[in-house]
């Protein structure tokens, strides 16, 4: 101790002994705020950083990773399993360590996730210069690998002096409990820095309960919203993710039942209603509904809550009626205002309720809610045919249609690239309230598998009797699969649905759709695979550890699955579904992709004529 009121640590010491510090209140009791960390040591952080995690290695758990990427991944499933209320730390060495971690932190950047990174830098001193790994710029010496997360994260510091962290550490936090600017933190750590000494204040880390901010909307801009809302005759609720991350599930469903407005969800916003609320009226966009989207095309005033308006949801901007209404009740002010949407800037629970109360008396036209349940009740028919099996190849449909009829309500769903997303999206029937994590922001590859053993993580912490099944194709698979061994190692189980396809099925859909040949997205059609051959999926897994079989067909897959239901180890079940038949071909809204304007393809020529027609109802943002 250099006197009473301070403590002698190293940077890495006091960042470690502060974080163990900070907590959080949720539902009345409080947890720690950092649920530990995801780690994999080099050079960059093993002797200063790793030093002081050890020390703090029972209050602060760290998972040993196989891959920088997936344990961001991890980290960001865990974020939102605990609905940003919780974040996970990750930790990489110096040069490529660190770099591997940029997708990932695009990712959380995206979805708007809350993931402190602790990378490895180059020395200040600049003594042992070059350093192993490390790039040089013969014009900027203070540039280097960890400046490129400066894109991709919501707060960036590169800490050159102990005391920064004072300041910094504090400013991290803040950011990743924002409601508005919430998403990943970096902060990149000298190798000589760590481990430098400083006489920190002691209050720094005393004990620290945190509570996520809920922000007032403006009397005016509620007055506004309410006003075109009672002046609405066929009104619409999107409820996006943001509705969940603000726990107003409740609120929305109570302010939807109070006036009497259908609901339809955005892909981050799935299970925001259970699949049979009479109100509900399906998901929206690309990957949506027939029904959400013959409502939004014909709806005048729409309430988007807590939805950034991608442009899955908003079909590029051709879903809505060129003069509809759109309000926009986000606690981001960006999200709020776009498309000239009214904006009401605030939390969408205070928001629900501060707008429900000044709509007393309004209630939809009957008409029109007639009109949403109808067109709700042949999309729930279309849904039931279409998961069905037993006279057609296997199919995504199927798979979700087996896991769906055989899951616990409070089973936790993850999906993220190809073409489950939108298969999950569009078929999957809710069972209970926030059990769905369809990660579209970013679309990743390789979540399917990272992000739901991270969500097992935070998933085991409150529901530990639950499971967290992830369906995965086998181009994502093959991308990244190495936490099945991780959550093997952890003794965190996750059930994974292996549904090979023969390559990038989705894609190659696409290229047909838009006139083009099938080119090098399956394997049969890429020019430089002579021979191509499957993998053994099932081996592949068992290899690590899993539980493994492979099924035949979506019958076998329900006896396999009550099986991976019993099993105390992480399940993989592999199937084959058809890389060409057995896509959900309703509830597309058109989505603009860049199509050729000249070529001597007859076929994308007309294609890109056919995607074009579809232009003229695309509204104009501003």
């Amino acid at each position: 101790m250099a006197g009473s009121d301070t403590v002698r640590l190293t940077t890495a010491q006091a960042i470690i002994r502060y974080l163990a510090a900070q907590y959080i209140e949720i539902d009345g009791q409080e947890w720690r705020l950092c649920g530990g960390g995801f780690g994999i040591f080099g050079h960059g952080n093993v002797t200063c950083l790793g030093e002081a995690l050890y020390n703090h290695k029972d209050v602060l758990p760290l998972y040993r990773g196989q891959n920088e990427q997936s344990m961001g991944f991890a980290a960001a499933g865990y974020a939102k399993t605990w609905l940003r209320q919780r974040f996970m730390f990750c930790t990489a060495s110096a040069g490529p360590g660190t770099a591997n971690l940029l997708t990932a932190s695009a990712l959380a950047h995206a979805n708007r996730l809350p993931m402190l990174m602790l990378c490895g830098d180059t020395f200040i001193t600049r003594l042992p210069d070059p350093v192993l790994q490390q790039l040089e710029h013969f014009g900027d010496p203070t540039f280097g690998v960890n400046d490129a997360f400066k894109a991709v994260t919501r707060y960036w510091d590169r800490i050159t002096h102990p005391a920064q962290i004072i300041q910094s550490l504090p400013n991290a936090i803040a950011t990743m409990l924002d409601p508005a600017d919430c998403g990943p933190a970096f902060l990149g750590l000298p190798q000589d820095v760590q481990g430098w000494a400083y006489d920190y204040p002691t209050v720094m880390f005393e004990k620290k309960v945190h509570r996520i901010r809920r922000q007032f909307p403006d009397a005016a801009e509620v007055a506004d919203a309410a006003a075109a809302l009672k002046a609405a005759k066929r009104p619409l609720i999107i409820a996006g993710g943001g509705v969940q991350y603000s726990r107003a599930v409740d609120d929305l469903t109570s302010f939807a039942e109070a006036h009497n407005i259908p609901v339809v969800e955005t892909i981050a916003g799935r299970a925001n209603m259970i699949d049979t609320h009479p109100l509900n009226c399906g998901p929206i966009g690309v990957t949506g509904s027939d029904s959400a989207n013959a409502v939004a095309e014909k709806a005048d005033v729409i309430l988007s809550v807590g939805c950034r308006l991608q442009d899955f949801t908003t079909g590029s901007w051709t879903a809505f009626a060129p003069d509809a209404q759109i309000i926009g009740l986000n606690a981001g002010g960006h999200d709020a205002g776009k498309h000239r949407s009214l904006p009401v800037v605030g939390d969408a629970k205070l928001g629900l309720d501060t707008l429900g109360a000044a709509m007393t008396g309004y209630t939809t036209p009957s008409g029109w809610v007639d009109f949403a349940k109808g067109e709700r009740s042949k999309w729930v028919a279309y849904v039931a045919d279409n998961v069905a099996h037993g006279n057609r190849p296997n199919s995504y449909a199927q798979a979700i249609g087996v896991v769906n009829a055989s899951c616990d309500r409070r089973d936790r769903v993850v999906a993220a690239a190809g073409g489950l997303p939108a298969e999950v999206t569009a078929n999957w029937r809710t069972l209970d309230i926030g059990t769905v994590d369809v990660e579209f922001g970013f679309s990743c590859m390789g979540y399917e598998i990272a992000g739901a053993w991270g969500a097992r993580i935070a998933q085991a912490e409150r529901e530990p009797d639950q499971d967290v099944i992830t369906f995965v194709g086998d181009g994502s698979y093959l991308l990244m699969n190495s936490d099945i061994y991780s959550s093997v190692l952890s003794r965190k189980k996750m059930i994974v649905l292996v549904l090979d396809n023969g390559g990038f099925a989705v894609i190659n859909k696409l290229q047909n759709n838009t006139g083009n040949e099938s080119f090098n997205n399956l394997l049969s059609d890429a020019p430089t695979i002579p021979q191509a051959f499957a993998v053994d999926f099932e081996a592949h897994a068992a290899s690590m550890g899993a539980a493994a079989e492979t099924v035949e067909n979506p019958a076998e897959l329900g006896e396999a699955f009550k099986r991976a239901k019993a099993s105390e180890t992480t399940y993989v079940i592999c199937m084959k579904v058809d890389a060409y038949e057995g896509w959900t071909t309703e509830g597309h809204a058109w989505w603009e992709v860049g199509t050729p304007h000249v070529t001597d393809n007859e076929k994308v020529a007309a294609a890109h004529e056919d995607w074009e027609s579809s232009r003229p109802k695309q509204r104009k943002g501003v």
